[in-house]
């Protein structure tokens, strides 16, 4: 078919047909003599996938790494676009969060309007401020340990039970005692790496889901445990929605984020769980300023997570009674349940 027939076809314009072309996304063939580009089922099929793309919010540039080049797809594209859905997924989620704060902040704004006769400048502000603050805390994390490089490997660095991660093993097995969970209920490991926790609890009957924000972590994931939903993500933006979660867990992965930052972490695991449920976290915990910096000494560039008071003073304040077991040095085990 000629290229108004295609477009008719798809719904598109000549222009933007021509526009793909020239980006390097189709390579239609041309008649020898007319020089008129020609339309199989094939292109229509890549012009169906670039739309297709187009329309989750994928860019050009996005599409053309996807994509195989040459205009043709060979059959292994497959793998590719779902990485790049993945991760356009994830900005999506981030986006939606900081939406939503945004709202809550014009509903505060509003609720001051509501009650003042006069423009209550300075606590308009200072909301502001505080909304600019959580921004700024969730978009400053970044990885600077390659955990996407650290993917292949990663199974066998816990296996020695060392460094970071001695007492591996015997924390992620409290865990699973301590959340004891029933068939059937639905738990959310944040932070699953290659899944190892995620598999014990499914194990036990579980239904569960993994977050990581590695993608490498989680195609090893999804290889051991293909029974587990996994989900690119960062623990500062969830990727589910509200209520879902009978429990979450996470190991080893807190420690990555500031003080500030965890309690956004906090903040998304409780907002994820089922008004009953509960939550369960091992990971190198701190009682003092001196100890945060001996663990920096230790293992350069991993954050200790806050002093244990505050984690279960935490807990306590939002209505759940806490429990907490030292396993090996810094690492402690803390679960935190419900006030029945």
């Amino acid at each position: 078919m000629r290229i108004k027939e295609a477009a008719a076809r798809l719904g598109l314009s000549p222009r933007a047909i021509r526009f793909y072309e020239e980006k390097g996304l189709i390579a239609p063939a041309k008649e020898r003599s007319s020089q008129y580009r020609t339309f199989d089922e094939d292109d229509v099929r890549r012009l169906q996938t670039i739309v297709a793309l187009r329309e989750a919010g994928l860019g050009i540039d996005d599409i053309q790494k996807a994509l195989p080049a040459g205009g043709k797809d060979d059959g292994g594209a497959a793998g590719e676009v779902a990485r790049h859905l993945e991760l356009r997924r994830s900005e999506m989620v981030s986006a939606w969060v900081e939406l939503k704060r945004m709202i809550e902040t014009v509903d505060g704004m509003l609720a001051m309007l509501a009650s003042e006769q006069a423009l209550p400048t300075d606590a308009m502000f200072r909301l502001a401020q505080e909304a600019r603050d959580v921004r700024e805390l969730r978009s400053s994390w970044q990885d600077v340990w390659d955990y996407d490089g650290l993917a292949e490997t990663h199974d066998d660095r816990v296996a020695e039970s060392s460094g970071e991660y001695t007492a591996y093993a015997e924390a992620l097995g409290l865990i699973v005692s301590w959340i004891a969970a029933a068939p059937g209920e639905e738990g959310l490991d944040l932070g699953t790496g290659t899944g190892n926790l995620a598999g014990m609890l499914l194990r036990q009957g579980a239904k569960m889901a993994g977050v990581d924000q590695s993608l490498a972590m989680l195609q090893r994931c999804r290889a051991k445990f293909p029974e587990i939903e996994t989900k690119v993500g960062n623990l500062l933006a969830i990727p589910y929605t509200a209520g879902k979660f009978d429990f979450v867990v996470s190991s080893f992965a807190l420690q990555h984020l500031s003080a500030g930052q965890l309690r956004l972490a906090l903040e998304e695991m409780l907002r994820v769980l089922k008004p009953r449920g509960r939550i369960c976290i091992a990971d190198l915990m701190t009682s003092g300023d001196r100890v945060r910096e001996q663990l920096a000494e230790a293992f350069p560039g991993h954050k200790p997570l806050a002093a244990l008071a505050e984690l279960s003073g935490y807990f306590e304040r939002r209505g759940y009674v806490v429990k907490i077991r030292r396993i090996h040095g810094l690492l402690h085990v803390v679960y935190a349940v419900p006030i029945r």
